[in-house]
């Protein structure tokens, strides 16, 4: 069983919609709290509507003490209020916690306060593993990211808020290949697949750390987790029918 604590997406191709596909598509239970509302497609985000912490606090404890799940993520949170909430809960978490930090949504919509941001550093002491794309481990780090060096910086700089593991995304780099970096305590390990043109990569980010917290809560460890989830967005991406006018959603059904 997995845990998605994130934000809604109307349209299936991110948020909890994503991750609720991805836990189905790996064999494991998925369970959902949400965090906020959105109005968007393909095309735009143009509303965001955030639940109350208490509410969000309430959903999670209703779930861990009646259905434990082996392991759970964090997507957008929206709110300093939501993170604070969140993060109080999962210092009393016994199970694997995946934080991906959204920031901003593909269409460059802001799905978290400046406040937020700064709160959110205190969930990733909380976290076994982190996974930040580019632009949001500069936000969280304040470094310049351009090549792997600096990406390992960054994971580095990350490392001490806490958190027991980095893992960050290369996909906005624009040349070579798709590049990650998972930097823990004890290693440096290097994920590479082909890079795709596609525009059909919504939901990317929600999917691959869904993907990753499926495989944690089926008793993977972080690297074999890694692997197998950067395979199946691989395919997802790979495999993507269009859909929409804009940026269209990954193939789910992918294996």
């Amino acid at each position: 069983m997995a845990l998605t604590i994130a934000g809604s997406d109307p349209s299936g191709g991110a948020g909890i919609q994503a991750d609720l596909k991805t836990f189905h598509q790996f064999g494991v239970y998925g369970e959902a709290v949400i965090t906020l509302a959105t109005v968007q497609n393909t095309q735009r985000v143009s509303r965001v509507e955030v639940l109350p912490a208490d509410l969000v606090a309430d959903q999670i404890a209703a779930v861990v003490s009646d259905i434990r799940p082996q392991a759970a993520k964090t997507g957008a949170l929206g709110s300093a209020d939501v993170i604070e909430a969140v993060a109080g809960m999962a210092a009393e978490f016994n199970f694997p916690l995946v934080v991906d930090p959204v920031l901003i949504s593909k269409h460059g919509a802001r799905l978290l306060s400046s406040d937020g941001e700064k709160a959110l550093k205190n969930l990733l002491r909380h976290a076994t593993l982190v996974t930040p794309n580019i632009p949001e481990a500069e936000a969280l780090t304040g470094l310049a990211i351009h090549s792997e060096e600096d990406m390992t910086a960054a994971a580095r700089r990350l490392l001490e808020f806490g958190c027991r593991g980095v893992l960050v995304k290369g996909g906005h780099r624009e040349s070579g290949d798709a590049v990650d970096i998972l930097v823990t305590g004890s290693l440096i390990q290097r994920f590479s697949r082909p890079r795709l043109q596609t525009r059909n990569t919504h939901g990317t980010g929600c999917t691959f750390s869904a993907a990753i917290t499926a495989c944690t809560a089926k008793g993977l460890d972080v690297v074999t987790a890694i692997a197998a989830a950067k395979e199946y967005i691989q395919a997802a991406i790979e495999t993507a029918v269009p859909l929409g006018a804009g940026i269209g959603p990954l193939n789910h059904f992918a294996r």
